[in-house]
């Protein structure tokens, strides 16, 4: 069980010390939870940069140093980092060759990395982007872009580095990373949950005789449950998965047997002479292998195997050599270290305000703290739990540069928006970000006395052209749109009815409330949930209710400010 730190501040505190003890090969990004090279990237060279949620060292920033990664930005735990993250390590690590994005499969980090793509992209920075897609249990094999990244992060990385090493353009080095991810299988197998930090209970047990086939890298559970296996059985199951996916190739490979967190290296290698026995049989020869902790998931007991079926130029790339804190480490340079201010300082050093935006985001941040624990219990049926924490990590961030922010409602709604992105990271993250940035973008200009119904609609319906267009769900897919939508659609009625903003917005809340509860009959097909679909049937999208929440909350500040 984790015991040190608390979700508020085990990013920071862990990233810290990180830096400080590999100070001879990394240093922090500037005002980032990120990392980039000791020394600055060679100009010219292409910058790799990798990047995903806390709870897997040594990925991510274990992974930077000459041969693999340039820079890595690192989310809360299980959480991707935000836009503006990726973009401050993207642009500390760039040195005129472009960028390639490195990092697995998951909705929130496609959306924050694809931001900072963007932004880069706008200042002239050229960057390309590699998702890697391992997992055979996440997705079919006939839709390979489908399934997540896991262990085979680790593969790809390196390959991708040496590929940027050895002088390869923006161009080469995609290509490289690209062909590496194509021939990398992974299949894997949990014996115990992991616990994130400071909770008292796993997110989720294994029975003690059971395991669980198919494990993601974020707590979820498997996909399958069988019973407790010998060293042998476990191998035989793992190469049997991934004998019939391997690519063809003429026998070459290199074997990942990645430990989760807690079992131990001479568990490893046990369960290792058999693997190796089985692969041999089956005419495969191991140039390269590798038994250890690459991928992690916190505290969690179990295990993956990972293929990576080589030709000439991989088998060049991944002998290539590389030197970082969690592969290869050398150096003697300890780093000056720079301490960030947390929110809690932030929020210590503002007060609350008299201005609407601060009383309604005030509201909806002690609506939010209050279900903090429900929302992370519906977020665990089908995901990793982290969304009662992301959002208050979100809407904390939000109250405090709103108050700094306060000389019109728009700037404040639009700083809210940027701050609640870059605390909360994940999906939820980017999609919250949006919606309170574009609402304040469409009340621009305005003050409290001269909103109307209709101003408030028609800025409602700018953020939720601006969210589908972003998050790409659609109605039904069981995701927060299915409480936005109904809000979005009342809104608009009672303001072309002629209701005063009060009464227009707690209609309309009311609309979000019930279909919110109405989500526990979808099953969803979006985002990390869908995988384990079936599993949240019965129990609502921890989204919706969280937009419920939010907008309910902000009516009743809305209602006294109008009576």
């Amino acid at each position: 069980m984790t015991t040190l730190g608390t979700a508020e501040t085990f990013k920071r505190e862990w990233l810290d010390g990180f830096a400080t003890a590999y100070g001879r090969t990394v240093r922090k990004v500037p005002g980032a939870y990120g990392v980039v090279r000791r020394e600055d990237t060679r100009p010219g060279k292409v910058a790799v940069v990798i990047g995903g949620g806390c709870g897997h060292y040594p990925a991510f920033a274990g992974l930077v140093g000459p041969g693999l990664a340039d820079g890595a930005v690192v989310g809360d735990v299980f959480t991707s980092p935000s836009a503006e993250q990726v973009y401050r390590t993207a642009r500390a690590a760039e040195s005129g060759a472009g960028v390639l994005f490195g990092y697995g499969n998951y909705q929130g980090d496609v959306l924050h990395f694809g931001l900072a793509a963007r932004r880069l992209a706008a200042e002239g920075v050229e960057s390309r982007t590699i998702l890697v897609t391992d997992d055979i249990a996440s997705g079919p094999a006939e839709n390979p872009e489908r399934r997540r990244g896991v262990a085979g992060d680790f593969l790809v990385f390196k390959i991708a580095g040496a590929a940027a090493e050895r002088g390869d353009d923006l161009a080469g080095v995609y290509a490289a990373a690209e062909k590496a991810n194509a021939r990398i299988r992974t299949f894997g197998v949990a014996f115990g949950g992991c616990t994130l930090p400071g909770a008292a209970e796993p997110l989720f047990t294994v029975g003690e005789r059971e395991m669980e086939l198919g494990l993601g890298i974020h707590g979820e559970p498997g996909v399958r449950t069988v019973g407790r296996l010998s060293a042998a059985e476990l191998a035989d199951e793992l190469v049997d998965g991934l004998l019939p996916e391997l690519p063809e190739g003429d026998g070459r490979i290199v074997v990942l047997l990645n430990g989760l967190g807690r079992t131990k290296y001479e568990e490893m290698f046990v369960t290792y002479t058999r693997v190796h026995e089985r692969l041999a049989a089956a005419g495969l020869s191991p140039l390269h292998t590798e038994v250890g902790e690459f991928v992690t998931s916190l505290d969690m007991a179990g295990v993956s195997l990972s293929v990576m079926v080589l030709d000439d130029e991989l088998a060049e790339l991944y002998a290539a050599p590389c030197d970082t804190p969690g592969y290869r480490n050398t150096g003697s340079v300890l780093a000056k270290v720079d301490l960030e201010s947390t929110v809690d300082e932030l929020l210590a050093g503002t007060q609350p305000g008299s201005t609407v935006v601060d009383r309604a985001l005030t509201a909806a941040l002690q609506s939010i703290e209050a279900n903090e624990d429900e929302l992370g219990r519906l977020d665990a049926v089908a995901a990793d739990g982290d969304h009662g924490l992301g959002m208050t990590r979100g809407m904390r961030a939000a109250v405090a540069a709103a108050r700094r922010e306060s000389e019109t409602i728009s700037g404040a709604l639009l700083a809210a928006g940027t701050a609640f992105a870059d605390a909360a990271g994940g999906a939820s993250g980017a999609l919250y970000g949006v919606l309170l940035a574009e609402t304040g973008a469409g009340l621009s200009g305005l003050g409290g006395d001269e909103i109307t119904a209709g101003h408030l609609a028609a800025a409602v319906e700018k953020a939720v052209r601006a969210f589908v267009e972003l998050g790409k769900a659609e109605p039904g897919d069981k995701t927060m749109l299915d409480a936005i939508e109904p809000f979005r659609t009342v809104l608009r009625e009672q303001a072309e009815d002629g209701a005063d903003v009060a009464q227009a917005w707690r209609k309309a809340a009311s609309a979000a409330v019930t279909a919110a509860e109405s989500t526990a009959h979808l099953v969803p097909a979006k985002g990390r949930a869908a995988r384990l679909a079936q599993r949240s049937k019965g129990h609502p999208d921890p989204g919706a209710v969280s937009f419920s929440l939010l907008v309910t909350a902000v009516g009743e500040v809305v209602g006294k400010d109008e009576n």
